[in-house]
């Protein structure tokens, strides 16, 4: 396990887009995305993804950002931890992250999706929401068969709202 201070917290860049895909595919049973999708991502959405390093190797990622019909409303869609960097609260601490970014000051809610079977993100949302006083609920949103054709797990859309006043004064 990685010292909490051995960790630094960076916007990505254009360039990091390997590197996160490498990351993706070795923290299974997440979804790999292609690539070209990461490289978006570390370049378009920079100010709402976060990438967390050891000695410049990357061990942690989350790609988020504001959703366009609602810009109250971070939507995280992917978190990636690599073994090196697990039991340091570093999903935690890169959330808080992003939400400490000028491009959050208006966010006052977090959405993600999670299926039923993913404790570990159930676990991360859960302490999360706990930390920041904040009210968490669930509810089935991409179905198995309405949106996967069967092949893959229900999607439960997470939804935490933030005590608004509490949450823009401590950041």
């Amino acid at each position: 396990m990685a010292a909490k201070d051995e960790i630094t917290l960076r916007e990505p860049v254009g360039e990091d887009g390997s590197a996160v895909w490498e990351l993706v595919k070795d923290c299974k049973p997440l979804d790999e995305n292609s690539m070209y999708c990461n490289l978006i991502q570390c370049d378009h959405f920079a100010e709402t993804c976060v990438l967390a390093e050891i000695d410049g190797e990357a061990v942690g990622w989350i790609s988020a950002y504001i959703r366009p019909d609602d810009p109250d409303t971070l939507f995280v869609w992917q978190v990636a931890v690599s073994a090196k960097a697990r039991g340091a609260g570093l999903g935690t601490r890169m959330l808080e992250h992003i939400l400490d970014r000028e491009v959050c000051a208006d966010v006052t809610q977090m959405q993600t999706t999670i299926t039923k079977d993913n404790d570990a993100s159930w676990a991360l949302f859960s302490r999360f929401a706990d930390r920041q006083d904040g009210a968490m609920d669930s509810e089935p949103h991409f179905k198995r068969e309405e949106h996967f054709d069967g092949a893959h797990a229900t999607e439960h859309m997470v939804t935490i709202e933030f005590p608004v006043e509490e949450f823009k004064k401590a950041a």
